[in-house]
């Protein structure tokens, strides 16, 4: 039976010109995170992650932690939704900066809303893929890591796929799905254990890595 970790990318630039980088918060999320995996004597056998910058440069802050020098798969069906096209499928007038608590606040009902009706067929988010699409490209991850790999593996993906994955698992709604997306928190671990056959889940959204005092201002969710 091997391991699958799945681990969330660290904070990225919510509200920014271009989300995909992450801050300097969430480099040292990573890196927190590559640390307490050397510290437990961790080593992944194989590693998945997606295409986006933020994954590329999560997967290097934990490799900068564990002071190791990973070969990783580049896998585009981990990669995320995109949020601004699924909410201005449903709401195309302009929406302003997420700059305050409340434009915050409808930025992520207005996702809510888009993510629904995306998986329910009835929104075709520009540029992105349908929802069976989508939920084929985190499916074909999951079944190569069953078909080819055993002991310890490692993902760097995003909320969405991650959240997709742990629905595949466990057989939950779209709704449900979308509870655990919004839930999952930066550089979060997700774990399965799992055989040839299947997966089964282990842990969901932990950070160990950050289970002291003097990290309580680095939980993040964005």
């Amino acid at each position: 039976m091997g391991t699958l970790t799945l681990v969330r990318h660290g904070q990225a630039s919510f509200g920014a010109d271009d989300y995909d980088q992450l801050s300097e918060l969430g480099r040292r999320q990573c890196i927190r995170l590559g640390e307490y995996f050397r510290a437990r004597g961790r080593r992944f056998d194989a590693v998945l992650t997606g295409t986006l910058k933020r994954h590329v440069q999560s997967l290097a802050g934990i490799a900068e932690g564990m002071q190791w020098t990973p070969e990783a798969v580049l896998w585009p069906g981990l990669n995320e939704y995109d949020s601004q096209a699924v909410i201005a499928a449903i709401h195309p007038q302009p929406l302003t900066r997420p700059d305050t608590p409340e434009a915050v606040r409808q930025h992520f009902r207005l996702l809510r809303e888009g993510l629904q009706r995306w998986m329910d067929g009835a929104a075709s988010p520009l540029g992105m893929p349908s929802y069976a699409d989508f939920v084929a490209g985190v499916r074909g991850a999951l079944d190569k890591v069953r078909s080819e790999h055993e002991g310890e593996v490692l993902i760097v993906s995003s909320g969405g796929p991650i959240a997709t994955a742990v629905g595949q698992v466990l057989g939950t709604s779209a709704a449900t799905t979308i509870d655990l997306n919004m839930r999952i928190r930066n550089s979060a671990i997700t774990e399965f254990a799992f055989t040839p056959k299947r997966h089964a889940l282990l842990t969901f959204n932990t950070l160990p890595h950050l289970d002291h005092a003097d990290h309580a201002s680095w939980l993040t969710y964005s």
